[in-house]
C-alpha cells in the first residue's frame, strides 16, 4: 500500500524533471559548441559523432529527469513497472536512431573516401541502418518481457521462403555488393560485356547496374549477369591505353625514312591533339609482306577509351598528308587478270588457269 501524495512529493518531482530540462539545454550548448570544432577537422567521423550526441545526450537527460520524478512520486508498484519500462523503451528508441544514424553516416564517409563508390553508397547505407534497426527493435522487444527466440525461429523458416522467392533479386542484391566491395568495377568506368554492351557505368544501385554508350542511350544490366559474364575494363588497372593502326606502303618505299616520318607525325599527334598522351613514345612495327604492300602498325597513347576515335580520326590525316608532302605511296591491292579463249571447245587447264569454251573467258587471279 502507498502513501497518499503530498504537496513535498510534487514539488521533488518538478524539481526533478526541471533539472533533466536544464540538464538538456545546457548540454545541447555544449555539443553545438563541440560541432563546431568538429567541423574544423579534415575528419568527417567527429562530425557524425558529435550530430549523434546532440540527439541522444539531451533526450538521455531528460528521460533521467523523468525518471527521477517518478522515483519520488508515491507510485505503485505497477505503474512504477510501467513508468520505467515506457522511459527505457524511448531511450533505447533514441539510441537506436542515433547509432543507426552513426552507423550510414559512417559507412557514407568511407564510400565517399574511394574512388567511384560515393555514387552508389545507398546501397551500403540502407543496409546498414536496417540492421541496426532490427537489432533495437529485438533490444525493445527483450526489454518489453517479450521472447524473441519464438520470433527469430520464425523469421529463420519465413526468411528462407522469401529467400527462395525472391532468389533472383537477392542474387542480384549480393552480385552488386560484391562488384562494389571488390571494386572491379565502378561508376564511370568504361566496359565491354561479351554479350557486345558496352559504355560507361554511371550507377550500381542495389538491384542493376546502368551504362551509358557512346550514342547516349542507357543500358541496363542486372548485377547478377553483370558478376557472371566476362567483361573488359578499359579503365583499369589504368586509364591510359593503347590503340593500334594499321598501315602499308608501297615495295619501292624507303622503310627508314616511313618509319622516321611516321614517328613524327605520331610525336605531332601526342601532343597537340586533346586526350592524347604527350609523353608516349612513338613506336611504328612493320609486319608482313602483303601482295601490294608492306603493311606495318602504328602504337598510339589514349587518354581514355573514347578519346581513341578522335586521336586516329587526326593521326590518319596528317599521316596521309604528310606521307603525300614526301613523297611517300600507299599502293591500293591490285590483281593481275590473264584472258585466254579455247581455240578447240575443250576446257583445259594451262598455267594455274581453267579454259572453257570461246564464249566464255577463263580468268586466273596471281
Amino acid at each position: 500500500m502507498t502513501r497518499a501524495l503530498t504537496l513535498d512529493d510534487l514539488i521533488l518531482a518538478g524539481v526533478a524533471l526541471a533539472a533533466g530540462l536544464l540538464a538538456a539545454f545546457v548540454l545541447r550548448l555544449v555539443l553545438r559548441w563541440l560541432g563546431k570544432q568538429a567541423d574544423r577537422t579534415r575528419w568527417g567521423g567527429d562530425d557524425v559523432i558529435v550530430a549523434a550526441l546532440r540527439t541522444v545526450v539531451p533526450w538521455a537527460a531528460i528521460v533521467g529527469g523523468a525518471a527521477s520524478a517518478a522515483a519520488v512520486l508515491p507510485l505503485t508498484r505497477t505503474v512504477q513497472h510501467h513508468t520505467n519500462q515506457t522511459l527505457t523503451v524511448l531511450l533505447i528508441f533514441v539510441v537506436t536512431l542515433a547509432a543507426a544514424r552513426v552507423v550510414a553516416d559512417l559507412v557514407r564517409s568511407v564510400a565517399q573516401a574511394r574512388s567511384g563508390v560515393a555514387a552508389s553508397a545507398t546501397i551500403f547505407v540502407n543496409i546498414t541502418r536496417v540492421m541496426v534497426l532490427a537489432l533495437g527493435f529485438l533490444v525493445v522487444l527483450q526489454t518489453l518481457g517479450i521472447s524473441i527466440a519464438p520470433m527469430l525461429t520464425a523469421l529463420g523458416v519465413g526468411g528462407l521462403a522469401v529467400a527462395l522467392a525472391l532468389q533472383d533479386t537477392l542474387a542480384n542484391l549480393f552480385a552488386g555488393i560484391h562488384i562494389l566491395a571488390s571494386k572491379t568495377v565502378q561508376p564511370g568506368d568504361y566496359i565491354r560485356l561479351s554479350s557486345g554492351e558496352e559504355g560507361y557505368v554511371t550507377d550500381i544501385n542495389w538491384r542493376q547496374t546502368t551504362i551509358r554508350n557512346l550514342s547516349n542511350n542507357l543500358v541496363i544490366i542486372p548485377n547478377g549477369q553483370l558478376a557472371g559474364t566476362n567483361m573488359t575494363n578499359f579503365n583499369r588497372p589504368e586509364q591510359e591505353l593503347t590503340i593500334m593502326v594499321q598501315a602499308g606502303v608501297g615495295y619501292d618505299s624507303d622503310l627508314e625514312h616511313v618509319e622516321r616520318v611516321t614517328e613524327e607525325v605520331v610525336t605531332e599527334v601526342m601532343t597537340e591533339i586533346t586526350g592524347a598522351v604527350p609523353d608516349h613514345e612513338p613506336a611504328v612495327r612493320f609486319h608482313t609482306f602483303g601482295d601490294s604492300r608492306i603493311g606495318f602498325t602504328v602504337i598510339l597513347g589514349v587518354g581514355e577509351f573514347s578519346d581513341q576515335y578522335r586521336i586516329k580520326h587526326e593521326f590518319i590525316k596528317r599521316l596521309h598528308r604528310r606521307y603525300r608532302a614526301e613523297g611517300i605511296s600507299i599502293p591500293a591491292p591490285a590483281r593481275t587478270v590473264t584472258l585466254r579463249r579455247n581455240q578447240v571447245g575443250i576446257p583445259q587447264q594451262r598455267d594455274g588457269a581453267e579454259e572453257t569454251d570461246g564464249s566464255v573467258p577463263a580468268v586466273r587471279l596471281d
